[in-house]
């Protein structure tokens, strides 16, 4: 089964290397890969051959000229690292090496070491003879002074010489990174990594399927093989890095992206938000004022899907939680929308919902951007076209009488019929008096309470009513509303006396 896994994986990677193959690189991309198993006077390992050649089939779909050198001894090993190093001295300093190690190796002294399969060692002086020195891998790639060097080493899987003296010291030691070079463990320095039960091991397994992902930067690529290794190993083995990159580098580039304007830009943030809310109520706003959008009729069949539900009564729209239950609101959330009331711009009001796209003000901010949308496009001087169908224009309020406060349970005094007579808390359970978008179909808001929409409880009626005693938002009392402004004046006077 699980070689059945690695042949898909590869002919994944297969089609992956003709898609990738079809992007002209910018810079030239070398890999040295070494994997050691079948070692003669130390134990053998079963999985770094099957490593090295996953990593090296991996890298060539992703545009790597691959060198790949399997069971080496010394010798060999230190050919082909000095023949690396004289090929990336010859591909410019654009180019990016990088260097894989699967097998044994220990430290000694502070130095890492890493073991040919002919090694034979019974006294720790004689380490550097017979072995090769990872400091010498990173001496070879510096000297090229090229922009980006990677260095992976799956290299601790555990000490072969631990009866010898001086080599009694478990995993790698760390080593400082030249500058523009990554270099990645399989797991923290002193530790030991494991070579896996099936045909390779964790560190390698995860590596080969994240590199591959489309756009991570390197770092994002480690950070995920780490928790990866970390889940399958149940906390065992922390896989480590260090660097001293100045260069951005990716192994798989992004697919390219059609270039949006900044309002488009602008648009799909907002729609984003809007959607993940699944709120009938900012549907409808993020309508009013992009009518005409990209994501206009997504937002339609989105509409439509949740007004249903409603009728259906066979799931409640979703909606922000009752604010009994709210947490209480950060006073930087308080000041950022007090700023965005001071400054009175649709920037303010947006930069408000970017950052608190389900705080306390979110509708009030809301409801002002769509206010801001539609008066600007009705404006000749503006000299904008019309962003969404608007119904047309209510008469101007009727300002309530001075007779006496308004209260949540006092009869509210307007020419509006839809509401006179009615209390605020009758008020809002009443059905709008015409399609709060141009064009919806009647059954779905005709004869239906506009509480559907509006999560409304006294206390956001309140804080709604405040927000109308701003200076900033008295414009927008006379906007268009299934009520008109008098419902709008009523929560005033009413958060004027301090909402009874």
């Amino acid at each position: 089964m699980r070689g059945l896994m690695i042949w898909v994986r590869l002919m994944v990677l297969a089609v992956a290397a003709a898609c990738w193959g079809a992007t002209v690189l910018a810079e030239e991309r070398l890999a040295l890969v070494i994997g050691n198993s079948a070692y003669g006077s130390v134990s053998p390992l079963d999985n770094p051959v099957r490593d090295a050649r996953l990593i090296a089939q991996t890298l060539e779909g992703l545009g790597f000229d691959v060198t790949l050198a399997a069971d080496t001894r010394q010798i060999e090993m230190k050919r082909a690292i000095g023949q690396f190093g004289r090929k990336l001295r010859g591909a410019g300093e654009d180019a990016t090496g990088l260097f894989y190690y699967a097998g044994h190796g220990v430290q000694s002294f502070g130095s890492n070491y890493l073991l040919p399969v002919d090694v034979a060692l019974a006294d720790a002086a004689d380490l550097d003879l017979m072995a090769v020195e990872a400091q010498s891998v990173l001496r070879q790639m510096a000297s090229a002074r090229n922009r980006t060097n990677i260095v992976i080493l799956d290299a601790c899987r555990n000490n072969p010489f631990e009866a010898v003296a001086d080599l009694n010291e478990s995993g790698l030691a760390e080593m400082k990174a030249p500058t523009g070079t990554f270099l990645a463990y399989a797991t923290a320095p002193g530790d030991v990594a494991l070579d896996g039960a099936g045909e390779n091991s964790p560190f390698t397994e995860a590596l080969a399927r994240e590199i591959v992902v489309p756009g991570a930067p390197v770092e994002q690529v480690f950070k995920q093989v780490r928790r990866a290794v970390l889940e399958q190993s149940g906390g065992g083995q922390t896989p480590w890095d260090t660097s001293s990159l100045v260069s951005d580098f990716v192994f798989a580039e992004a697919a390219p992206e059609a270039v949006m304007s900044a309002a488009e830009v602008q648009e799909a943030q907002i729609w984003r938000s809007v959607k993940a809310s699944r709120d009938a109520m900012q549907i409808m706003l993020y309508l009013r004022g992009y009518g005409d959008g990209k994501h206009a009729d997504e937002a339609r069949g989105l509409l439509s899907e949740l007004m249903a539900e409603e009728l259906q009564g066979s799931a409640p729209v979703a909606a922000a939680p009752a604010a009994a239950s709210a947490p209480v609101v950060a006073d930087a959330e308080t000041a950022m929308f007090e700023a965005a009331q001071g400054d009175g711009s649709k920037a303010a009001f947006e930069a408000y919902l970017m950052a608190y796209p389900e705080g306390q003000f979110a509708e009030i901010a809301t409801v002002e951007l769509a206010a801001m949308r539609a008066g600007a496009s009705q404006d000749p001087e503006a000299g904008g076209a019309a962003v969404a169908a608007v119904p047309k224009a209510e008469p101007a309020p009727v300002p309530l009488p001075e007779a006496g406060p308004v209260t949540y349970a006092s009869p509210l005094h307007s020419e509006m019929p839809q509401i006179a007579g009615l209390t605020l808390a009758e008020a809002v359970t009443r059905s709008p008096a015409f399609p709060p978008i141009e064009g919806l179909p009647e059954s779905y808001w005709k004869g239906q309470a506009c509480s559907s929409c509006h999560q409304w409880t006294r206390e956001r009626l309140c804080t709604q009513g405040n927000t109308y005693l701003s200076l900033n938002m008295q414009r927008s009392l006379g906007k268009q509303h299934p009520f008109g402004g008098a419902l709008k004046q009523a929560l005033k006077s009413w958060a004027a006396g301090g909402c009874q």
